[in-house]
């Protein structure tokens, strides 16, 4: 618990320090700026283009519960649509409060209601998201490769651009340390339950409850190449993606001074405005000024892309607390379903 603590106030400083920095050099005509930017979404083509966007990301969470469903199927277990939709906006809503969280509450829901074992749960959620990475690193290389010219004239707050970087190197290479680490446990914890199986010496409780654990979650991560709709599969990654940049679109769209903007500016605000979501707590702070960045490569001015990102964030933030806690009130109300089918057990796991 402390260290779940420890991380929640790391982030959450992330997020501090971003609010810090976006506003520490505002003149009182910037904050003029900000002021009349956000009245100007107070008319009724604004609010219903948000409500849009809104709509979008909670559209791209369903893929993504549908997605999830066809991860967990090659493993034996039947996920229900209402289970899978609840678990992952749970999840969302307990990550914004303490990193990490919300992938124990998803893997829960899905044990406590449909029967799928945590441990199975959890390597899919995994998969899930390397999937996701994969797909952030190909749209991060399209548009550097879609917009390099304008890369090349690059001259705005470099300095930012050269922290930023320094310190997403820095965090990129912790989580490859981890990784690594992991790995090197990992083939180690193999290694000696291997051993230990060929001495013929009787297991540990705590030995047996490891191997389960690991032998789950490999299960899990594995249960791609196992996929029955991998089409399927293709399609709703794709819808989820789609669905996330409608949602930049529309709320990009809210805004009279952005409306001239070309489909390119939220595409590129949906990939890097991404990383402001990795660094910091719920994308607080870092977000909207990655955002404000972004847009004044458009020449638009800083404190009304400072505007536009605060609205962005807050509107999907408003979004994941309505749904996810609806979704938690509901999934209280779901039937506990019993196991629909048995995935194969070995000899091994049956001793």
């Amino acid at each position: 618990m402390t260290k779940k603590i420890i991380q929640l106030l790391i982030f959450l400083g992330l997020g501090v320090f971003f609010i810090w920095f976006s506003v520490k050099d505002f003149k009182p005509e910037d904050v003029e700026i900000i002021k009349s930017s956000l009245l100007g979404i107070l008319n009724a083509k604004s609010i219903f283009l948000i409500v849009l966007s809104m709509l979008s990301g909670m559209l791209a969470h369903f893929f993504r519960a549908l997605r999830n469903i066809l991860l967990i199927d090659p493993l034996g277990y039947r996920v229900r649509k209402t289970t899978a939709f609840y678990s992952v906006m749970t999840c969302y809503l307990a990550n914004l409060a303490i990193p990490r969280l919300g992938e124990v509450l998803r893997c829960t829901l899905l044990q406590r209601y449909d029967q799928v074992p945590f441990q199975k749960s959890l390597g899919t959620v995994v998969a899930d998201r390397m999937f996701d990475l994969l797909i952030f690193a190909f749209l991060f290389i399209l548009i550097l490769f879609l917009n390099s010219e304008l890369i090349s004239s690059l001259g705005v707050k470099e300095q930012f651009a050269l922290w930023i970087g320094g310190k997403w190197s820095m965090i990129w290479e912790m989580k490859i340390a981890i990784v690594f680490i992991l790995l090197i446990l990992t083939v180690g914890l193999v290694y000696y339950l291997r051993r230990k199986k060929k001495s013929g010496k009787k297991q540990s409780k705590i030995a047996a409850f490891i191997k389960k654990i690991v032998l789950g979650l490999w299960q899990g991560l594995i249960s791609v190449k196992d996929l029955k709709h991998p089409y399927l599969f293709v399609i709703y990654t794709i819808a989820i993606w789609v669905c996330y940049y409608f949602g930049t679109y529309f709320c990009i769209s809210a805004f009279d001074f952005l409306q001239h903007l070309s489909p390119m500016p939220p595409f590129i605000i949906l990939v890097v405005g991404a990383i402001g979501f990795m660094i910091a707590q719920g994308g607080l702070g870092a977000y909207p000024l990655f955002v404000a960045g972004i847009l004044l490569l458009y020449n638009i001015d800083y404190a009304q892309g400072l505007a536009a990102g605060w609205i962005g964030w807050s509107a999907q933030t408003l979004m994941i607390l309505i749904v996810g806690f609806a979704s938690l009130i509901l999934a209280s109300f779901l039937k506990v379903e019993n196991r629909a089918t048995l995935p194969s057990v070995s000899t091994d796991e049956k001793k």
